[in-house]
């Protein structure tokens, strides 16, 4: 009788994989490689799914109340930064793409202590 088991150890991960199962040393290589391949996918995926776990986590409610912008178009025009609380009449030039007066509001709010995160 020959010994044909194979041992496979992966040195950054520290997995250890053996196979005795087949008849020749090569099989049982192929075999234990197979194994060893599938475990190393497991864990790169258990670590993207804790990734992604965390990213979920800090997400903000994406809910009625939790938007940056309010947009009043009847019976009168007003848009209103909720964080900052600067507000146009203007809404066309808005609605076209002109927020240079909030980014702008919002510079000048945070470099005085105010941080969106807070809220």
């Amino acid at each position: 009788m020959t010994d044909s088991a194979v041992r496979l150890t992966h040195l950054p991960t520290g997995i250890v994989v053996s196979c005795q199962n087949q008849r020749s040393q090569h099989q049982n290589r192929d075999v234990a490689m197979r194994v060893l391949k599938s475990r190393l996918y497991e864990l790169e995926m258990e670590k993207r799914r804790a990734e992604t776990a965390e990213h979920d986590a800090n997400k903000m409610s994406v809910s009625f109340g939790s938007q940056i912008r309010n947009y009043v178009l009847h019976p009168y025009q007003l848009v209103k930064d909720t964080r900052t609380k600067h507000e146009t009449s203007d809404v066309d030039a808005v609605l076209g793409g002109d927020i240079d007066a909030f980014i702008k509001a919002f510079l000048v709010a945070k470099r005085a202590g105010f941080d969106a995160a807070e809220e």
